[in-house]
Order: structure tokens, then sequence, then C-alpha cells
């Protein structure tokens, strides 16, 4: 169940998810340094929309996907706050696929697995670009990139992934129904 999961925060602390009961999240694996990384202004616009309607994000930095988040969680930090003015936590740095993921992100992916790309341009280049990394990628639940988004409702249910070529506003469409 999600609310018997933590994470770990940037400064070493545990973050139950305990403490999120009630309420409507939003966790998302990110980078500094990749393509999708804009997104961190509409994340920072939904959470100043719905924060005091109850709405938390838990922003998880990954650096499994191309390298994108090289810099340690203090610099991720800083980075955020200066270009996005993210009032939202950051949490430590973690793996989300593979032997070392965090057992949050092994429970999200087991409750909702991926579901495709979308159409689009963008939806397009990341088939092409993971058809190379994983032939199999259609066929397993593996978070496929940065800025995957899964939404979980006030009684800790996951109720959507969004992979990073989602519309944004989609995303933000999906908590507003739920707050």
């Amino acid at each position: 169940m999600f609310y018997d999961l933590s994470v770990m925060a940037a400064d070493g602390s545990e973050v139950s998810m305990k403490d999120y009961e009630g309420k409507v999240v939003l966790v998302v694996n990110t980078a500094t340094g990749c393509g999708f990384t804009p997104h961190y202004k509409d994340l920072e616009a939904m959470y100043e929309k719905f924060h005091d309607q109850g709405f938390e994000i838990i922003d998880v930095p990954c650096n499994q996907f191309a390298g994108q988040a090289p810099e340690s969680d203090e610099e991720i930090h800083e980075f955020c706050q200066l270009k996005y003015h993210t009032q939202f936590p950051q949490m430590k740095k973690s793996d989300v696929n593979g032997e070392d993921a965090i057992e949050l992100f092994k429970f999200l992916k087991a409750e909702k697995g991926f579901e495709g790309f979308g159409k689009g341009p963008k939806a397009l280049a990341m088939s092409a670009l993971l058809k190379k990394m994983d032939k199999d990628y259609k066929n397993n639940p593996e978070i496929k990139w940065n800025f995957t988004k899964f939404i979980i409702d006030r009684k800790g249910e996951v109720v959507a992934r969004f992979e990073p070529t989602a519309d944004m506003k989609k995303v933000a469409e999906c908590v507003e129904k739920l707050i």
C-alpha cells in the first residue's frame, strides 16, 4: 500500500507516505538536464494552484536516463529553485529501475504499467529511442524516461500514470478532478 512506503529526503531523513494520507499526490522522477526539464514550470504551477486544497508533489531526481541528473542533491535543489522557483521538495536522488530501484517506484510500476507514449513528434522520438535501448520496452512496466508522473488519490490508490510525452494540461486536469 502507498501509505506503507517511505522515501529519503535530500537531507537523508525518511519521509513516510503516511504523511500524505488524505491528499492528492503526484510522484515524478526528474532530471535537470533533460528535454522535459521545463515540466518543472508546469509542476510548480500545479503545486501553487492546488497545494492549499491538499495537493503534494514528491520529486525524485534520477540519473538513470542518459546521465541527465549528475549533480548532487543540493545542486539539484538549487537549480530547481533558481530556474523554476519550485516550492515543493526534491527527495534524495534515487534509482527508479533495476535492482537498486527504491520501493516507492517498484510499487508505482506494479500498480500502473506502461501504456504507450501517445501520439505526436515527441512520442515518436521516445519510441525510436526506447527501441534502441530495450526492444521489449512496450511490454514491461519500467520507467522509460525522466518526468514519468504517477497520480495517487486521497485514498492512496494509484489512479494514473503519465509518460513524459503526455500533455501537462492532461496531468493538471487529472489532479483537478481529484482535488
